[in-house]
């Protein structure tokens, strides 16, 4: 069965990007990029909110196709613009993208249909709408943080307190050399649907 892997780069106080979505902030080295091409050469679909499908669907097509790119920007892009991609939008207002599907919202019973599907993981990258519903539901297996060493202050915070706390088991941490840590967790007390 497929997990449901979170993504997020984010600082040491909670923040995924600044109060207009500001991401100037980040700290991006050669083995930050590796994490995220293998992160992706090893799944089989995107999921992600109406305004992060958007962006990417914006930007990576013309990217994947950018003869001029680095190669490994080309690489990562052509991969993202070839996977399949879920995106969560009531409104159903969406931007074009091949092998793009929609799901009106976050529902279990479609969670289940999507991870029992064949394939590599599902991986959900930004969309704090979507990731919020996730972890209410309890349908995700794992978080994977890039945490930067940075105190933002202020800005869009990964979650917004009106939930009860989650605690989590470490799998690993990773140092990069740029100060970023990856770390990988799962919730302690998961159980894996039943395939």
């Amino acid at each position: 069965m497929r997990k449901i892997i979170v993504s997020v780069w984010i600082t040491l106080d909670g923040f995924v990007a600044g109060p207009q979505d500001e991401m100037d902030w980040l700290l991006v080295d050669d083995q930050l990029q590796r994490y995220e091409r293998d992160l992706v050469e090893d799944s089989g679909s995107l999921m992600l909110g109406r305004i992060t499908h958007g962006d990417f669907a914006g930007y990576w097509p013309q990217a994947a196709q950018d003869p001029d790119g680095p190669d490994e920007v080309r690489g990562y892009a052509q991969r993202l613009d070839a996977m399949e991609k879920i995106v969560v939008s009531a409104s159903g207002n969406t931007a074009t993208w091949k092998n793009t599907e929609r799901l009106a919202r976050i529902d279990p019973g479609e969670i289940a249909e999507l991870k029992r599907r064949s394939g590599g993981n599902i991986v959900v990258y930004g969309s704090l709408g979507v990731i919020r519903s996730l972890v209410d539901l309890r349908l995700v297996d794992e978080f994977h943080l890039l945490v930067h060493p940075l105190f933002l202050r202020q800005g869009k915070a990964l979650f917004d307190g009106s939930q009860p706390p989650v605690r989590l088991d470490l799998v690993s941490a990773e140092p990069f050399a740029s100060g970023v840590v990856l770390m990988k967790y799962r919730p302690s007390d998961h159980v894996p649907t039943a395939s």
